[in-house]
């Protein structure tokens, strides 16, 4: 018995309880347009009748409702109300798997003698947290994780939907095929060049045919149309392997040429490798993506000569990575980097027969970048950075300070 407890527009909800006044107004959480993160990140009830969206530029939602109040979020407030919210979750059950800021499954199985069945539990969780904290939730009940999730977003705010073994086909299938977990904008174009646009399509679609087309995503998603998910819910301090490390940002003003591409690359290194080396990883691999001002997207990877975590090896792959799939006339308005194929530090040490690596280099730089880590340990992780990040006019004095992403946008 699995609940998926997703809170109503968090962001703007969070916002209406400090200022109680903005309650009785369409109003919408955005981010600082000055930084060009001039984005919709949420918006209460009133704000959705001008069918304001998540996501969409400020001036656009406001151009739909000129009205519009907008509200600075406030980061520290959210993820106080998140573990606030998580807290009574956990007095129902030790397992609860948080899935972004706004959102947690329940495996409630063992919880039913307790405190009845899982509508019932649900119910029970909705009216907590609106009487404790003043915020809604929707919950999803269902026999897996999936099928939970659905179930929360069916119906909104404050409401519970439960998707049985019994009615998933009546209520699950007659759904876009956008709406099942994992199916992004590219798996839905390739499942509409083979007409598939409802979840009922996909499930009743050859699973061969949907694999040779999408490959593993292809099995999968065809799996959760049927039901079949056995995946766990896992608790929050449940021990997992990390895949990947990375850090990406929106940059107050598009990156023009190969000076700037380095000091963003320098910027995000840094705090990509600070992170790896708090793991106690190297990766041997390096992804870039970049995505233009009007949202042209690619994405590049390479393998390092060695395994690393120093941030000098990570954007030297990185900035080389751009170079050979970007024109460098071209404006930049976001950068990411990723560290993957991640191994403990201890394996990473092995060099190739033929790596020209300078031990004595590496061994001057990670002891510089390791009392970086102390530094900002002690001091926070502002207290340091390199110089060329000093004053710049791209808004990477600190690219370990981001604004949250959009409510119910946030990475999964």
């Amino acid at each position: 018995m699995i609940l998926h407890c997703d809170c109503n527009g968090f962001y703007a909800s969070v916002e209406c309880l400090l200022q109680p006044e903005l309650k009785y107004v369409p109003m919408a959480v955005c981010g600082v347009p000055a930084s060009r993160h001039g984005i919709i990140l949420a918006k209460n009830e009133l704000a959705k009748r001008f069918h304001i969206q998540t996501a969409e530029t400020v001036w656009q939602a406001k151009r739909k409702c000129p009205e519009l109040v907008l509200a600075a979020p406030h980061r520290e407030e959210y993820q106080k109300y998140s573990r606030l919210v998580n807290q009574i979750y956990e007095r129902f059950t030790d397992q609860v798997e948080p899935f972004g800021i706004d959102e947690s499954w329940l495996d409630v199985t063992g919880s039913r003698a307790l405190f009845g069945e899982g509508r019932q539990i649900a119910d029970t969780i909705r009216n907590t947290v609106r009487e404790e904290l003043g915020l809604t939730i929707s919950v999803g009940v269902s026999f897996n994780k999936i099928f939970a999730k659905l179930g929360s977003d069916y119906k909104k705010p404050d409401a519970t939907t439960e998707i049985t073994r019994e009615n998933f086909r009546q209520i699950v299938w007659p759904l876009p095929v956008g709406a099942l977990l994992y199916v992004g904008k590219s798996v839905q174009e390739s499942l509409g060049r083979l007409s598939i646009r409802t979840i009922g399509q996909l499930a009743n679609s050859d699973r061969r045919l949907i694999a040779g087309r999408l490959g593993k995503v292809g099995e999968m998603i065809h799996d959760y149309a049927n039901g079949r998910d056995d995946s766990p819910v896992r608790p929050a301090g449940e021990h997992r392997e990390v895949k990947s490390v990375g850090n990406g940002m929106t940059f107050r003003r598009d990156l023009l040429g190969l000076a700037d591409i380095r000091l963003a690359a320098l910027a995000l290194s840094d705090s990509v490798a600070a992170r790896l080396r708090a793991q106690g990883l190297k990766c041997r691999t390096v992804q870039a993506t970049i995505r233009s001002p009007d949202f042209k997207t690619i994405t590049r990877q390479k393998p390092l000569g060695h395994a690393s975590f120093l941030a000098d090896d990570l954007a030297k792959a990185a900035i080389e990575l751009v170079q050979a799939g970007w024109d460098l006339r071209a404006p930049i308005r976001m950068l990411t980097i990723t560290a993957g194929n991640l191994v403990p530090e201890e394996e990473g040490e092995q060099l190739s027969l033929f790596d020209r690596a300078d031990p004595e280099r590496t061994q001057k730089q990670e002891r510089l970048e390791r009392a970086m880590d102390q530094i900002r340990q002690r001091y926070g992780h502002g207290s340091i950075a390199r110089a060329g990040a000093l004053g710049n006019d791209l808004g990477i004095e600190d690219p370990e300070k981001q604004l949250p992403p959009p409510d119910g946008e946030s990475e999964k």
